[in-house]
């Protein structure tokens, strides 16, 4: 005999447009059993659990009272969004979550229809939704478009970009739903704050505010400005919102998120409405709702690995090797406790960088700035004019937003700010989206600029020291995301000669010029090509900018084939080498020189070895270039060693 399904109601509901069948009074239901789908998902898969537990009735109200996807429903960031996929015919696929081949962590326009917007980095939905209100108005349609951002999102300034902008356009159809989850910027809500957001977002309400302000167009232009600044303050004196309604936005909230009662006749008013303009809906939620392990964790288990669905207890690997990101933490606490002037910067990721753990240590001597990398970046270039020794940790794919403050603010003026840059190359699970695989290109070609990759984790601690030195230029350093090697730890970093690099093992025939973690693929693929009769020489560069000049010239003269190898894109290293090569006349001399970097193309996510080998950058794949380059017959040959 059959179990009876723990989820009935959400079995039926496979697609918004049964949502839409369902009476208000069942809707509470599927929210519960929608809860219950999403923890048991990603207890299976990992990913982010708390933001998407905290809108899971917003999420059934939403497509309940919406026609999506006709209507644009954007979720920003869209790590909130493994609900909103259940629901839009995905529910078959969400145990393949981040997994190779399965679906995206994050919304994502190839994925879905109901994805109308890729997100992944945060702050764009505003941006993008107001210009598909004002596509759809142009287009004589009248669709809507909601954007769902969160609290943290709104600390960006490109939020505030975009409503500055949208909230100047009365025609369009823009509904902003604010998620407050963590900021507590709202007064408490209750019956008195639905009964206030319900009454100001409906069409009587409205249509008499219209009609008020029609008269007052009739005004003296003295009067019908204090008209209008009367009536926004006595709505912001018990509902707040002053700052929203100041930039264009019809304010409305704060509203209970958990509660559909609340939800469901605000969010109909305003579907309903034509005249509102840009409507902000500040919508009040709690992380991790619904899972006692998440609701009772500091940090709401944002993000997570497999866990028991009972305990919240998550299942990972033990390793004897730490984290590039702790060691990156731990060697900036050595550094600090020696120097008073370092400063730890974040933008809104202080346990994403380990600098939660700096600042444990100097809390006085780290400033989160939210997300705001433009803002991070030149804040960093004026602690730098007063002597202060600024560390920026940002993930690569996140420092490209501050790139034009990298280039004006600190690079054109020489500032020594140092940028610690988490997360180079390809980063597994999360995809294309928070791959960092253009930061060695897009600093490299800046003058005055030092760049440095880690191979390893004692290699790190070393470029803290080396960019902790650095006292007339910027300087960067990049390390991936994952466990280092498992090398014995010094007590503190040491100051590397700047733009020198190390000869790990020397050889005559092939030369393999390693940039970065794919070092110890440099050196499998050097054991194997050794079995072939193949001395092989390892060089660890250090650095891309300057170059080790002396010592590519020396491999250059002393091998047949020499090979560039780097987690980055075309633009990099690699091209720093070919550039130096040709202008010294060395490619004239019939020098094989290959370059392996990331495929011209956006790798979808899937395990980093599994990616890499996509990539073309593992061992075997430097065999086969270095085969290949010798005119050997590769498949006579046979693949290289596992």
């Amino acid at each position: 005999m059959t179990a009876p399904s723990k989820t009935p109601l959400l079995d039926r509901c496979g697609v918004p447009s049964q949502i839409r069948k369902l009476k208000p009074d069942q809707l509470r239901q599927l929210a519960d059993e929608l809860r219950v789908e999403t923890i048991d998902a990603v207890s299976v898969t990992g990913g982010h659990l708390g933001a998407g537990l905290g809108v899971v009735e917003l999420t059934v109200a939403l497509h309940h009272v919406f026609d999506t996807p006709n209507d644009r429903l954007i979720w920003d960031v869209g790590h909130q969004a493994y609900p909103h996929k259940i629901l839009t015919d995905r529910r078959d696929r969400i145990r393949t979550l981040r997994q190779g081949g399965g679906l995206s962590g994050f919304t994502k326009r190839s994925e879905s229809q109901y994805d109308p917007f890729g997100t992944a980095h945060s702050s764009t939905s505003i941006s993008a939704g107001y210009g598909m209100a004002v596509a759809n108005r142009l287009s004589g349609k009248n669709n809507h478009v909601i954007c769902v951002i969160g609290d943290g999102a709104m600390s960006a300034g490109m939020a505030y970009e975009a409503m500055n902008n949208a909230g100047s356009d009365d025609k369009s159809r823009l509904i902003v739903i604010l998620n407050d989850n963590d900021m507590s910027i709202a007064p408490p809500v209750g019956a008195m704050s639905a009964y206030l957001s319900r009454l100001i977002s409906s069409k009587p309400y409205i249509s008499l505010r219209h009609l008020a302000k029609d008269i007052a167009e009739r005004f003296p232009r003295p009067l019908k400005q204090a008209a209008r600044r009367a009536e926004e303050y006595a709505r912001g004196m018990v509902t707040g919102g002053t700052l929203f309604e100041e930039m264009g936005f019809y304010y409305v909230g704060p509203i209970d998120g958990h509660n559909l009662d609340h939800l469901l006749p605000v969010l109909q008013n305003l579907r309903d409405s034509e005249d509102t303009g840009p409507v902000l809906v500040h919508v009040v939620t709690q992380k991790g709702k619904g899972f006692p392990p998440a609701e009772a964790s500091a940090d709401k288990l944002h993000a997570v690995s497999k866990f028991d669905v009972v305990t919240g207890a998550q299942a990972k690997a033990k390793s004897n090797a730490p984290t590039y990101t702790r060691v990156f933490a731990q060697a900036l606490i050595k550094e600090a406790e020696a120097d008073d002037k370092i400063i730890a910067v974040t933008a809104a990721m202080p346990s994403g960088t380990g600098l939660d753990l700096f600042d444990k240590r100097f809390p006085e001597r780290i400033f989160d700035v939210g997300i705001a990398e433009q803002h991070a970046v030149t804040f960093c270039a004026g602690l730098a004019t007063e002597g202060y020794k600024p560390f920026a940790a940002i993930y690569s794919t996140f420092l490209q937003r501050g790139y034009d403050q990298v280039v004006h603010d600190v690079a054109l003026q020489s500032l020594p700010v140092r940028f610690a840059i988490d997360r180079a190359g390809l980063v597994g699970a999360d995809g294309a989206t928070h791959a960092g695989a253009f930061d060695t290109a897009y600093l490299g070609c800046l003058p005055n600029m030092v760049l440095m990759a880690a191979s390893d984790e004692v290699e790190l601690m070393d470029m803290v020291a080396t960019a902790a030195a650095i006292d007339d230029r910027p300087s960067a350093f990049r390390y991936p995301r994952g466990e280092g090697v498992g090398l014995d730890m010094p007590e503190r970093g040491r100051v590397l000669e700047i733009g020198k690099g190390r000869v790990v093992q020397e050889g005559s025939k092939v030369a393999l010029l390693s940039f970065g973690a794919r070092l110890q693929e440099c050196l499998i693929a050097a054991q194997d090509l050794a079995a072939r009769g193949l001395s092989t020489t390892v060089v660890d560069a250090r650095f891309a900018k300057p170059l080790d000049e002396d010592l590519i010239r020396r491999v250059a003269t002393e091998h047949e084939v020499v090979i560039t190898i780097e987690e980055g894109s075309v633009g990099g290293f690699g091209s720093f080498v070919l550039h130096f090569l040709a202008g010294a006349g060395l490619l004239d001399q019939g020098l094989k020189i290959r370059t392996m970097v990331l495929p011209d193309t956006f790798l979808d996510h899937d395990t980093p070895a599994k990616q890499y080998e996509e990539a073309g950058l593992s061992a075997r794949h430097i065999v086969a270039t270095a085969l290949k380059a010798m005119g050997i017959d590769v498949l006579a040959q046979g693949v290289a060693r596992a």
